[in-house]
């Protein structure tokens, strides 16, 4: 096993340890929509490690869906539902949650089965994560006004690296990145979801103490 496929693994278990360990926490604060969505990143993090390891082709499909499931609904719309709860009081129960994911998973299942779909789907990827984007922009405004500037720094770094690595996943090849341990986009890009991840658990525990 070469260096590079040792480091997306390495990346890949990184990435599924802080979705794990951080979805775990909100589910801990009653936030089932984070909590789920954590795991499925999770899931998907852990099918790309054992890919990666081992080739298998059944890993690489589980972990392609959850990835669009995240990259389409997931964290844009579930995730951004998520946040409201600390920014806007937003609590849905427990059966609109799983409707909201039920609804989600269909639809990224529609997005991956239906290939006349698959010439726009770069765009909507890039579409959606910008709003994503933006609404975390307002949370980074929201814990600055109350005091927060710690979280707000370190999600300001988290969301300008995620939207960076939106832009390039389906439009730029990073030169080189077939040999690159390091300067290659799976492994950078599954590290900055792993540290956005785990600041985003900080900045909404943080505004959530704030406001208590």
């Amino acid at each position: 096993m070469d260096a590079r496929t040792l480091g997306l693994i390495f990346a890949s278990l990184t990435l599924a340890l802080s979705a794990f360990v951080y979805g775990a926490k909100f589910f801990r604060r009653g936030n089932y929509l984070l909590a789920g969505e954590w795991l499925v990143v999770g899931v998907s993090a852990s099918n790309a490690a054992f890919f990666f390891y081992s080739n298998a082709p059944t890993a690489f499909l589980i972990s392609h869906f959850f990835d669009a499931f995240s990259r389409a609904f997931g964290i844009p719309v579930i995730g951004v539902l998520g946040l409201m709860a600390v920014t806007h009081g937003f609590k849905p129960s427990v059966r609109a949650d799983i409707g909201l994911f039920a609804a989600s998973f269909a639809g990224a299942l529609v997005l991956v089965a239906v290939p006349a779909l698959q010439g726009v789907l770069p765009y909507f990827y890039l579409a959606t994560w910008t709003l994503f984007t933006l609404y975390g922009a307002y949370l980074v405004l929201a814990l600055a006004r109350t005091g927060k500037a710690v979280n707000a720094i370190t999600l300001t770094i988290g969301l300008a690296a995620g939207l960076a690595i939106a832009a390039i996943y389906d439009f730029y090849k990073i030169p080189g990145e077939e040999k690159n341990v390091i300067l290659n986009f799976f492994f950078l890009a599954e590290m900055t979801w792993a540290f956005l991840l785990m600041v985003t658990f900080y900045a909404y525990d943080a505004l959530a103490r704030a406001r208590a």
